[in-house]
């Protein structure tokens, strides 16, 4: 989930690099939606990367407690360009399991994938 679209074609590209297939939400309600969508109809996400600062709409740290009610064993990765935020620095203690920095790397990207998918 991402309200720029740059960043949105950036992961694709990247995402789609590594062999991963990818949906994307342009805002939290979105998300939301398609997680619950998604879902119910038997082909859950493995992760979801949620961009924690949307400008119009729910963001990372509002959209994680909601998809944490309707699953508790989501895994979510929570993204953003402010590394000093409090929410990137215990993304744990907010129910996120990982963390991205952007831009974006592939190799931490990678990273995070195979730690969160292996579990």
């Amino acid at each position: 989930m991402d309200d720029e679209q740059i960043i949105l074609d950036v992961t694709l590209e990247i995402l789609t690099f590594l062999g991963h297939e990818v949906m994307f939400a342009k805002d939290g309600s979105a998300a939301i939606d398609l997680y619950k969508r998604e879902k119910s109809a038997g082909v859950p996400f493995d992760v979801v990367i949620l961009d924690l600062s949307i400008h119009e709409g729910m963001g990372g740290k509002e959209v994680i407690q909601c998809l944490k009610e309707f699953d508790p064993a989501v895994k979510a990765i929570v993204s953003s360009g402010y590394t000093n935020d409090p929410v990137i620095m215990d993304y744990a203690g907010y129910g996120f399991s990982g963390k991205l920095s952007k831009p974006y790397k592939i190799d931490e990207m990678k990273s995070i994938l195979e730690q969160l998918l292996k579990k």
